[in-house]
């Protein structure tokens, strides 16, 4: 039962931050500039609830454009876990996205109480760990993404991603200690990929391709942005086979597995061009 005064309100800009540090705590291993690019996603979509004043809960609810949402950050403190204020924070956030199909990357045992609000299981993401390695292929297809229109980029991000997100990918694609790089044939985009600076190593993310070929180039210029040997993470949606083959050829492994589950009709993705999740905070 609640009894002190338990406050929600949506986060400024600078405690976004917060959020990304709790994530950090909680071994999620977010990237070092993520909070700017995750609020410009969506101003309005990060809450934190307050305990007489202070921050012991947290939860995003990211709207894209009319008819997308995605749930993540839903963090607790532990001494207040089990006592009602996850429930309402959480309550707060779904209903934020209400009349909008909702999605998340939940972890594998929640799955029974995120049915409990509606959600249901649509497949299923996997945290693939591998080291960087080789020498970046001189491929005149391969371009920076600063070379190509932020609108083309969007457009074809479009293709793979439920909703536009131009916002959050002129943000992303242009973050410190990061590489983003675009596959170009006959002057059309044929894939693009995107490596950032974590708290542990670097992410690959996202990694959208029309083939598995594609997408092997790509990867192989991702994979030798940093120093050879450094962790890199690739996080892959199960369906796809090309892209577990993919993870297979750099010797990566599967760390953990996340619940991809959807309030409403799942969106129509191609998953089969998907090698790459952009992130399981945001989608």
């Amino acid at each position: 039962m609640i009894q002190n005064k338990f406050t929600i309100r949506s986060m400024g800009a600078n405690e976004v931050s917060l959020a990304v540090d709790w994530a950090a705590r909680e071994g999620w291993n977010p990237g070092l500039y993520d909070a700017d690019c995750f609020y410009q996603a969506d101003p309005t979509g990060f809450l934190i609830g307050e305990l007489d004043g202070k921050m012991i809960a947290c939860k995003s609810a990211v709207k894209y454009e009319d008819h997308f949402g995605f749930m993540g950050f839903y963090m607790v403190e532990p001494e207040f876990r089990g006592l009602g204020y996850g429930y309402e924070i959480w309550k707060a956030g779904h209903e934020s996205l209400r009349g909008r199909v909702a999605g998340m990357d939940g972890v594998v045992e929640q799955q029974p109480n995120y049915m409990k609000s509606g959600y249901r299981l649509a497949y299923r993401n996997m945290r693939m760990e591998g080291k960087a390695m080789g020498i970046s292929p001189l491929d005149p297809n391969l371009l920076e993404a600063s070379q190509i229109p932020m609108t083309e980029i969007s457009r074809y991000d479009r293709k793979y991603f439920p909703a536009l997100r131009e916002a959050f990918l002129r943000c992303w694609l242009t973050q410190p200690e990061s590489k983003a790089l675009v596959y170009m044939q006959n002057n059309q985009i044929q894939g693009y990929g995107m490596i950032r600076k974590c708290r542990v190593g670097h992410k690959i993310g996202p990694l959208f391709a029309e083939s598995e070929p594609a997408a092997n180039v790509l990867m192989d210029a991702l994979m030798a942005s940093p120093p050879e040997g450094e962790p890199v993470f690739l996080d892959i949606p199960e369906p796809n086979a090309g892209a577990q083959r993919l993870a297979q050829r750099f010797g990566m492994k599967m760390m953990f597995e996340t619940a991809r589950m959807y309030h409403g009709n799942p969106p129509k993705v191609h998953l089969d061009h998907v090698f790459g999740v952009t992130t399981f905070e945001l989608g």
